[in-house]
């Protein structure tokens, strides 16, 4: 018997290249970078610029380098930044704030939309004391990978800035799907980066791009932010290869989102039906299912692979799934039914 087809649900950082994608890259004019000399590059940071509401912005290789980056420019060594305690920046960035760029990371906890309390980030902001670190910046996720996907609502956002900017710290905001976040608030990027002084976005995932993301801010932080690209080996010359995949991710890419959202709602009404599951359809703002699996999580994980459906965990006893460009309906459809059958075969 063949082997079933594979719906891959781990990320939607699995997602190929369209056809026409791919002749935008072929066909993309190209330069140095390092010296400022490829047309498709200037053209995606003009764009992403744009769309962020910000002055200049800058191509980069991943979003763990747009948030190092960042912190490399917004801080010195020795410095504290605040993040939540399920950033992304925390969990899966190999330490880097500290390890590359000095930068002490001190957390405070998200609840499970993702949202961080004021009082006590405030708390959390060190007062000048020569026995401490200065607190330089504050990081932000929207939408919040380890919170189901929550869309970060824009209030929240203009909070927290106000807090961190009274006390003289920056704010930076990891928007790896940040187009995921405006889509379900039903505003513009703009507006939710607006309060920030720095955004990152990532072209790799539900945009669809093979590769690139691109760090946005004003003209003097790009500027520095460039030269701490450099450091990090992240000039990539004839990079136009890279960002003709961005130029068209955000021409052609950005309003079938919707598409995913849909599809995943649809992914959580149907696993919220299963004895195996823990899970409230409400909760899920965008692209990211994360549910509670009861019993035998590390079972319903196995018999869902050797069902053909790949999922990946968080943390022991939940599982995650993500909707994304090459998943349609008919996939969601199938996938929920050999779940079931899954389920049942560790029930």
């Amino acid at each position: 018997m063949s082997e079933p087809r594979i719906i891959d649900l781990r990320s939607d950082t699995v997602t190929l290249p369209s056809e026409a994608m791919r002749r935008a890259i072929y066909e993309a004019p190209l330069g140095d970078d390092v010296f400022g000399e490829d047309p498709t590059v200037r053209r995606l940071e003009a764009m992403a610029a744009d769309r962020t509401g910000k002055e200049a912005a800058l191509l980069v290789a991943s979003g763990t380098m747009s948030n190092l980056v960042a912190i490399m420019t917004h801080c010195e060594r020795g410095d504290e930044a605040i993040c939540g305690s399920e950033a992304h920046v925390l969990h899966y960035e190999v330490a880097g704030a500290a390890g590359v760029a000095g930068v002490q990371l001190r957390p405070v906890a998200n609840d499970a939309r993702g949202r961080m309390d004021p009082a006590e980030v405030e708390a959390t902001i060190r007062g000048e004391n020569v026995h401490m670190p200065r607190t330089s910046l504050l990081l932000l996720e929207n939408t919040h990978n380890r919170c189901s996907g929550a869309a970060i609502p824009l209030a929240d956002i203009e909070e927290l800035s106000a807090i961190a900017h009274r006390h003289g710290a920056r704010v930076h905001i990891d928007g790896a799907r940040i187009f995921n976040a405006a889509l379900a608030l039903n505003t513009t990027v703009a507006e939710l980066a607006a309060p920030a002084d720095s955004i990152g976005f990532c072209l790799s995932k539900g945009l669809g791009a093979p590769v690139g993301s691109v760090l946005c801010g004003s003209a003097e932080f790009i500027a520095r932010a460039r030269k701490m690209r450099k450091v990090l080996g992240g000039g990539m010359r004839q990079a136009g290869i890279v960002a003709a995949a961005g130029v068209y991710a955000l021409e052609r890419m950005v309003d079938r989102l919707a598409e995913d959202h849909e599809n995943a709602k649809a992914l959580a009404r149907g696993l919220a039906g299963l004895p195996v599951v823990r899970l409230d359809p409400e909760t899920i703002d965008t692209n990211i299912v994360i549910f509670e699996a009861l019993g035998d999580w590390r079972g319903f994980m196995r018999s869902l692979k050797d069902a053909g459906v790949l999922a990946s965990s968080p943390r022991p006893g939940f599982i995650r799934m993500v909707t994304h460009f090459g998943i349609e309906r008919a996939d969601i459809d199938e996938a929920l039914e050999r779940a079931r059958h899954a389920a049942a075969a560790v029930a």
